[in-house]
């Protein structure tokens, strides 16, 4: 039997995922951006940057809800197909 999904259709959560990994992304630069200075003896980065530190957090954060998104569309799915149909009446 054939799939019956796309291979190229996004399941839900998919899109929360790589938002995350993306912002995830960028506070890991950020955090090597903020640490280099302070291993070169160099002088430091301004106080922002340490806030755009916090950017790896969130980014996991997002990537996490994407994950249970998914995880809850599946159970959800799971249900659906588990569940007994309607015998017709006669």
């Amino acid at each position: 039997m054939r799939e019956q999904t796309q291979s190229n259709s996004a399941a839900p959560g998919d899109r929360l995922i790589r938002a995350g990994a993306i912002v995830f992304f960028v506070g890991t630069v950020a955090t090597l951006v903020t640490v280099a200075p302070l291993l070169l003896g160099t002088s430091p980065f301004p106080t922002y940057m340490f806030g755009l530190s916090m950017l790896m957090g969130v980014g996991f954060l997002i990537a996490g809800a994407g994950v249970f998104q998914s995880i809850a569309a599946g159970r959800r799915q799971a249900r659906a197909a588990a569940a007994p149909s309607p015998s017709p009446s006669r």
